[in-house]
């Protein structure tokens, strides 16, 4: 009789020991999704903030300039349930802004132009590692959270599911290229 008290008494320590130590990953997922979601906003906002300076510049064509404020502008006002439809908004205009190397070209050639060039090709660079950095510890948090012990004894608490950032996040052709003849 004693010695099966002892035997309950450690599958339950191990078995309380098992939980905390998920809990503790759990918790430590989710605190690396704050700072993974902390830094794409941080790249996202480089990148709207470059792309309106290229747009004030007075260096692109004005019909251009137009559109690239714009789209910059409401990526960064968007509110959270509309930021990835902005944010690959602004993709889509880059690309079509920066189709052509002489437009790059045009731009390097101007006061400050190799500067600006060289922020967006690096804020353009940044933003798909930064959602890619996102979307994996959600994907790892996710994964964490089906698992049944989690799901039986509430581990998670109260924190929201995670939801991944998904975006049209490919960087305009003419930039890369730039970016890599450097």
């Amino acid at each position: 009789m004693t010695f099966t008290l002892i035997w309950i008494a450690a599958a339950i320590i191990l078995l309380g020991i098992y939980l905390s130590w998920t809990a503790g990953r759990l918790d430590r997922l989710h605190a690396r999704i704050d700072a993974a979601r902390a830094a794409l906003d941080a790249q996202l906002l480089r990148r709207a903030s470059v792309a309106q300076e290229l747009a004030t510049s007075g260096i692109l064509d004005p019909a251009a300039s137009i559109v690239l404020y714009q789209t910059a502008h409401a990526a960064r006002q968007a509110e959270d349930e509309q930021r990835e439809v902005a944010e690959s908004e602004l993709s889509q205009t880059l690309r079509a802004v920066f189709a052509e190397p002489d437009t790059v070209q045009a731009v390097r050639e101007a006061p400050g132009g190799p500067e600006a060039v060289g922020e967006l090709t690096a804020a353009v660079r940044r933003t798909p590692m930064a959602r890619r950095f996102h979307n994996d510890a959600v994907r790892a948090a996710r994964a964490l959270r089906r698992q049944r012990a989690v799901r039986w004894f509430r581990l998670a608490g109260h924190a929201p599911f995670p939801l991944a950032f998904e975006m049209d996040d490919e960087p305009p052709q003419a930039l890369t290229a730039e970016g890599v003849s450097r």
